[in-house]
């Protein structure tokens, strides 16, 4: 049950990777004049700043680690607070933790990202910054949460896991906060299997970055640095068959967000007959990029009813993505004296038991998309689901 970059795997992937493994030079940097080296991963970084508008790209081991490595970069002091919404994948509140921060949840709007509105009222004087994530492919309110970082002095994060395409206004998911944050991971837009990006603008920032992602090394080394590092780092590098997959990946990102938009237009059209639901908001409906299709019922009742017809689940049902069904965040909350369960945020509580997520590109039980179709669904296919989806919805 795989993201739409994974049905797409194919020639062009298969080409990049035997480029390098005929190589045989999987390390991600070398001597740019030595034929044997293909700097694919140099290459993925150069790009992916290009395709998204902005001057430095990092190519990371994870998404996680995409979130972790700007987290460090910025610092965090005993108390400091990140706000972050409460329907997420768990990877948003653990790099935090790890980061040394505290994570503060906010609530979500039925756009399903974060609620400007609750983020200002959750800012107190530990407050270092705000992780707005993208989820679902679908743009954060950003000109608002930016402006609420402008005016209490705040870092933004852009969480973009979920997001590789998407944009805002004219401009890509990432570039409007200090950093943005990728995954390619199997069940994102494109992928390498696992791996991520980083992107920023802040020529500053991007050296600091570089430096902790790989052992404290300036950017794009050729050797060893020795005497020249003062910022201690780890490793989280990218290999060259990863840049390899990723780099054929990204070169389909257009096609596949065009294929998703013209398959989700069909299939809301379809259902747009149905009664006693609603469409999820977007705050950018042509920046997004229809991974899913998630509907909001008016009741419960039905919401539960259409699932349980359909073999899916709610919202809230969607494992690691909802705060309440992450046993070990709700330990953490315990363990330091802020605990939360079930019910602590009403109106994301109340969002997620009415909505139901179907997949059109996505295809992930574990994020509540389980049922729909996929990047490669038939316009047949789209017609039966839609049928099944409004018989469900009127038993």
């Amino acid at each position: 049950m795989p993201g739409p970059g994974s049905y797409l795997v194919g020639e062009e992937e298969i080409k990049e990777v035997m480029d390098v493994m005929e190589s045989g030079h999987l390390f991600r940097y070398g001597d740019m004049d030595d034929p044997d080296f293909k700097h694919k991963v140099y290459t993925l970084e150069e790009e992916f700043a290009e395709y998204c508008g902005t001057p430095y790209a990092i190519a990371t081991s994870s998404g996680s680690s995409s979130l972790l490595i700007p987290l460090f970069a910025i610092g965090s002091n005993p108390g400091d607070e990140v706000i972050v919404p409460a329907y997420t994948f768990v990877a948003s509140y653990s790099t935090i933790i790890f980061a040394g921060f505290t994570p503060v949840l906010a609530e979500i709007d039925e756009s399903l990202t974060l609620d400007p509105k609750d983020v200002e009222d959750r800012i107190t004087s530990k407050t270092r910054a705000i992780m707005p994530v993208h989820m679902l492919g679908n743009p954060c309110k950003m000109n608002e949460i930016l402006e609420i970082a402008e005016k209490h002095n705040l870092v933004v994060i852009e969480d973009c896991c979920q997001a590789a395409g998407a944009s805002y206004r004219g401009k890509k998911v990432g570039t409007m906060g200090l950093t943005g944050g990728y995954s390619l991971n199997v069940f994102k837009t494109i992928t390498a299997g696992d791996g991520g990006m980083i992107i920023t603008s802040d020529k500053e920032m991007y050296e600091h970055m570089f430096a902790i992602h790989d052992q404290g090394h300036t950017p794009a080394r050729t050797g060893v640095q020795v005497g020249e590092r003062n910022i201690l780092g780890l490793n989280f590098r990218a290999n060259e068959v990863t840049g390899a997959v990723a780099l054929a990946q990204l070169r389909k990102i257009d096609l596949i967000i065009s294929m998703l938009q013209k398959k989700k237009q069909k299939f809301k059209e379809l259902i747009s007959t149905g009664e006693g639901f609603r469409f999820r908001s977007l705050n950018d409906e042509a920046g997004a990029i229809a991974t899913v299709c998630t509907v909001i019922f008016e009741s419960k009742e039905q919401a539960d009813a259409v699932c349980k017809a359909l073999g899916t689940d709610t919202v809230d049902h969607s494992g690691w993505h909802v705060y309440a069904n992450m046993e070990h965040v709700l330990h953490y909350f315990k363990e330091i004296g802020r605990p939360i369960k079930q019910g602590s945020f009403p109106v994301t509580d109340d969002i997620l038991s009415h909505s139901v997520n179907i997949s059109i590109g996505v295809v992930d039980g574990g994020l509540g998309a389980g049922w729909g179709l996929n990047i490669h669904s038939t316009d047949e296919e789209i017609e039966q689901k839609a049928e099944a989806f409004l018989k469900a919805c009127k038993g």
